[in-house]
């Protein structure tokens, strides 16, 4: 019996036009957030949707015959990496609430730059290349040019020129919370499950932590609700938490993951444009740039390694 790796092939149409729709989903979900948080505090909303999200995978995997409590070692990396992905989310959502989605989703998908550092550290054979490192540094000199963007076009309301720098700083940090999630998942006996079985902990555990969170933090107080945030509420945890996550993980097993990794860049320009279109969020030319830059630097550090030598 042959028990060589299934081999994994480039995109072509249907993967590339998948990972154009995944990453709009990916960039609309800051707008949800913020649409879902008239009627829903920030933790409880997160919560919820971690929930709503476990059980779905749950039923998704007893439908397929996925064994999902099986013994094999995973426990204590999966509840690492379910707290590690409850972290972000925590950020995120708590980032929401004193940010723009513009500026967030900008801040949250410097991920992949914490990632490859992670990775260059922690996991063999994933040193980072000359270009890789180029591509960091642009991405790190955006953050520099957003942060500074924040106080060089203040609010009148200094309170509220030091909350909108909180929350870009929890989208930073939102940021390594997902990178190490994901260091953690190629380190560990992770790395030989099912993906489903990896999403099923993150979901999990972060819907216990969010929720608990929810109540030690007295965000537990529903407001009015509205039709446009239970379709909020429902959007993140059906659309993205569990279809989108799903079909990139689907993606992966049959297409290389460097090659679809440079779609990243896709996420952040989606989601400006949504916070810009849909919330009326507005633009200084600095925070362009800045931008500009983190998504050159996104595709650097996912450039295969081919094309780079090319």
């Amino acid at each position: 019996m042959s028990t060589a790796l299934p081999v994994r092939r480039a995109p072509d149409a249907t993967a590339i036009l998948l990972m154009i729709g995944l990453c709009a989903v990916w960039g609309f979900q800051q707008v949800a957030i913020k649409g879902a948080n008239v009627s829903f505090p920030p933790l409880l909303q997160a919560g919820i949707r971690s929930t709503i999200a476990t059980v779905l995978v749950w039923l998704w995997t007893r439908s397929r015959g996925v064994a999902l409590f099986r013994r094999d070692d995973t426990l204590a990396s999966g509840l690492l990496a379910g707290v590690l992905f409850g972290g972000e989310f925590v950020c995120i959502f708590l980032g929401l609430a004193l940010t723009s989605a513009t500026r967030m989703v900008v801040f949250l998908y410097t991920a992949p730059c914490f990632m490859a550092l992670g990775l260059h550290f922690f996991v063999a054979g994933e040193k980072l290349r000359r270009v890789q490192w180029i591509g960091i540094a642009l991405a790190f000199g955006g953050i520099a040019i957003a942060f500074a963007d924040g106080f060089l076009h203040p609010n009148p309301d200094t309170a509220s020129t030091w909350r909108g720098t909180a929350g870009d700083a929890l989208g930073v940090l939102g940021g390594v919370f997902w990178a190490a999630t994901t260091v953690v998942i190629r380190a560990s006996p992770l790395a030989r499950v099912s993906a489903s079985k990896t999403l099923f902990y993150q979901l999990g555990v972060s819907a216990i932590v969010l929720l608990g969170l929810a109540c030690a933090l007295d965000q537990t107080h529903i407001g009015t609700i509205t039709p446009a945030a239970i379709a909020s509420l429902a959007y993140q945890a059906i659309v993205v938490a569990f279809l989108s996550y799903l079909t990139w993980f689907w993606l992966l097993t049959r297409y290389m993951a460097s090659r679809l990794s440079v779609f990243s860049f896709l996420t952040p320009i989606f989601g400006v444009a949504f916070g810009v279109v849909l919330l009326g969020d507005t633009l200084t030319t600095r925070f362009v740039m800045a931008a500009a830059l983190v998504v050159i630097g996104i595709g650097l550090v996912n450039a295969p390694a081919g094309r780079a030598r090319a």
